[in-house]
């Protein structure tokens, strides 16, 4: 059985304040002070971890979150404003018609316009929207049994066959990736999964280890596996 994308992960330099705000602007429940649940039990959750590095580049990842109508694009983005968030500038023109903001830790996230049909039946999390290589969209899309949904120009899209989320890489130019991802996924591996299987089966993917215990996908981002809890 293959792991489960249990959790994004988040370095932050204030893991609680960090998991109250994307608690209260996705209308989430937390487990702790620094776990977010996913909606309903399904899907991924949102993990908040203490970082003391600064963050100085823009993440390799983001969240697109969706919008059913004008109004409300501008709500999620009003309220993502009282939160703590602030608008950014990143490139995008003023003819986009997506909002680029910072959460109140620095991390790039997007409102998206309502009618986005790629994004259309996601979720509120419309996409993780990675920088990366086509490889390493099919690598995760073997990793965990995900199809591919988009596949062209080197950009690639997978998606869970029970739907939500995307998960979404760019294709090249890839930016260098000089220091640790501030977002990276945390996979749950299963109570009576064999741990070191898994592993060579993720490394013969094209999987290598990383320090302190991570393991690295072909582009080098570092992701986690953790075996999920005997009930």
């Amino acid at each position: 059985m293959t792991p489960q994308l249990s959790a994004i992960g988040f370095h932050a330099t204030d893991p609680a304040a960090l998991a109250r705000f994307w608690a209260e602007l996705l209308n989430r429940e937390r487990a702790d002070a620094v776990t977010v649940l996913p909606p309903d039990g399904k899907g991924f959750g949102l993990r908040f971890t203490e970082s003391r590095q600064p963050k100085t580049r823009q993440n390799q990842a983001h969240f697109d979150l969706t919008s059913a109508t004008p109004e409300a694009q501008q709500e999620t983005v009003a309220r993502a404003l009282a939160l703590g968030a602030r608008h950014i500038d990143i490139g995008q023109t003023p003819e986009e018609g997506h909002i680029v903001l910072a959460d109140p830790d620095g991390n790039e996230f997007c409102v998206i316009e309502a009618g986005n049909k790629f994004l259309a039946d996601t979720g509120v999390i419309g996409a993780v929207a990675c920088d990366g290589t086509r490889e390493v969209g099919y690598f995760w899309s073997e990793a965990l049994g995900w199809p591919l949904v988009w596949d062209q120009d080197e950009e690639t899209a997978i998606q869970s066959p029970q739907g939500g989320t995307k998960l979404t890489w760019g294709g090249p130019p890839v930016p260098p990736k000089p220091d640790v991802n501030r977002l990276y996924f945390e996979l749950a591996l299963p109570a009576d999964a064999d741990e070191a299987t898994e592993t060579a089966r993720l490394t013969a993917l094209g999987a290598r280890p990383g320090p302190d215990g991570v393991l690295l996908d072909p582009d080098g981002n570092e992701f986690r596996v953790l075996r999920t809890p005997t009930p």
